[in-house]
């Protein structure tokens, strides 16, 4: 059996037979990316299904998963999430307008301000996550249980060693 990778490989060994030994990232690597392409896109039509942006569901379900009172900082957004303040600031706008989050002074520091889950935005990420669940379980339908936790072992190692870590 082969796949698309294969032959991507195949072209490059074929085009390029003096790297054909140094192509084997791409094993890994070129999988890696087509399947990321195939989840953004299943997980972008789910997210859209719930009114929201596939980036807006990432502040959703972040915030929910902080557990009560559902509110972090614009700068915890920032580590998580791997993007510019400038488009935290302008995703955070949106989804205020919508009523799905609302940025309140910190208690205890007046010059902090958080970003927290309204009533609304609980109801939507309740359910756009249980839909996004279901969407995952779907593209995964026909894959057997335990390559599914083979593979993300093996790629849980491929991170740790990369110098990924927990977030916080």
């Amino acid at each position: 059996m082969s796949d698309a990778v294969d032959a991507i490989i195949g072209q490059w060994v074929r085009e390029r037979p003096d790297v054909a030994e140094d192509l084997w990232p791409v094993e890994l690597f070129g999988r890696i990316q087509r399947l990321a392409r195939m989840i953004d896109k299943s997980a972008k039509a789910a997210a859209a299904a719930h009114g929201v942006e596939h980036g807006e569901f990432d502040v959703l379900t972040t915030l929910q998963r902080s557990g009560p009172p559902y509110a972090l900082t614009a700068g915890a957004f920032l580590k998580a999430a791997m993007v510019t303040s400038g488009a935290i600031t302008n995703r955070i706008d949106k989804m205020e307008a919508k009523g799905l989050v609302e940025r309140v002074r910190d208690s205890d520091d007046r010059r902090t301000v958080k970003i927290r889950l309204t009533e609304h935005g609980h109801e939507v990420t309740r359910a756009a996550f249980a839909d996004h669940l279901a969407n995952y379980a779907q593209l995964l339908a026909d894959v057997d249980r335990d390559l599914v936790q083979k593979t993300g072992e093996g790629l849980r190692q491929v991170l740790e060693i990369l110098g990924d870590t927990t977030i916080r």
